[in-house]
């Protein structure tokens, strides 16, 4: 039996309004009516306050505009009085900090250092970083455990490596009690479209090319964004797991080229629309992490098999074009053009 941490009736979740952040808030907001939540969050490109647009009303739930490479933010919410601090602020595309990578250093490193002088400084009772399988770099013989080295091969990967370890320095020096999250590739609502499976899916919707990098049999290792919050609610909430890392994986590993043709053979769309173009430098080829850890020490495993997250993903997408769509347009299509140019169908 696992032992709660005690008094914990406010909690400040940074990078709140992201793909997995608003997940997490939405999840925890509807499983524990009486926690007050406090949201931080710079709204980059990729925050969108429409995603929590159903419950801003809620007299849980406080929205503050803000970047964590601030003290001052950061203080003055802090001084709101949360308990803990769940970590979601990040610069996260692998692409963009191949291009842009001081703003990984800043955002990623800096940042969690600001939120870690906070929660030392009001002695906070919990603090969740929440990390990435991306740290490991290749999985090359098997999937990845908690003990195994760090080599992350891209500046977006080099940047979560720093603040996983700072994280974790804080607790060794200073007794701050974070716990580390390292999750599998996530997919589901409310993913920004710049992402793998959202970009399939809505460039599949519209009957444009679906790009695909190098031979598309680089593997990732997927999880259902509710399954990874149900695992976060644990390294949130569980007494004694100080000082621990835990990797979250669902054993789903799947090829790109097989995830773009489930997405194809959903929506009932040719294979015509699959497009290679030239590989991004230092794709790892195999991302994947054994979860063995979480599951013995906490009792978590993944509960949404991947055809069905898929079913699930894909219908949000079809049912929301409004919220996608409005996304790309503009510096959105000009990413895109700087990362797939000028795409063409190939049957490859």
């Amino acid at each position: 039996m696992t032992k709660l941490v005690k008094n914990i009736d406010k909690i400040l979740v940074t990078g709140g309004s992201g793909f997995i952040g608003s997940n997490f808030i939405r999840y925890i907001s509807s499983h524990y009516p009486e926690l007050q939540i406090i949201n931080l969050d710079k709204i980059t490109y990729a925050g969108n306050p429409e995603n929590l647009r159903d419950i801003e009303d809620n007299p849980q739930y406080t929205f503050v505009r803000g970047d964590i490479c601030n003290p001052k933010v950061v203080e003055d919410v802090c001084r709101k009085g949360p308990q803990a601090i769940v970590n979601f602020a990040a610069e996260t595309h692998v692409d963009r900090s191949i291009g842009s990578p001081e703003d990984f250093l800043k955002t990623d490193v800096y940042g969690t250092y600001i939120l870690l002088e906070a929660a030392r400084k009001h002695n906070l009772r919990r603090f969740v970083h929440i990390s990435t399988d991306e740290v490991y770099g290749e999985a090359e013989d098997a999937p990845s455990t908690e003990d195994s080295p760090l080599y992350p091969k891209s500046p977006y990967a080099a940047s979560k490596a720093g603040a996983d370890r700072l994280a974790w320095a804080y607790f060794a020096t200073y007794g701050t009690p974070v716990v580390i999250g390292r999750c599998a590739n996530n997919y589901g609502p409310c993913q920004y479209p710049e992402k793998l499976i959202p970009l399939l899916i809505t460039n599949a919707i519209e009957d444009k090319p679906l790009p695909i990098y190098g031979d598309g049999k680089n593997v990732r290792d997927w999880i259902y964004v509710e399954d990874h919050c149900r695992a976060l609610e644990l390294l949130l909430f569980t007494e004694g797991i100080e000082g621990e890392a835990f990797n979250i994986g669902a054993s789903e590993e799947h090829p790109n080229l097989e995830v773009a043709e489930i997405i194809l053979n959903i929506l009932g769309k040719p294979r015509s629309l699959l497009t290679y173009v030239n590989d991004r430098p230092g794709h790892v080829r195999r991302h994947a992490v054994a979860a063995d850890k979480i599951k013995a020490a906490l009792g978590w495993q993944a509960a949404m098999p991947f055809p069905e997250g898929m079913e699930h993903t894909i219908n949000w997408y079809i049912k929301r074009p409004e919220w996608w769509r409005k996304i790309k347009t503009g510096a959105y299509l000009e990413y895109y053009r700087q990362h797939y140019g000028q795409l063409h169908h190939s049957n490859k």
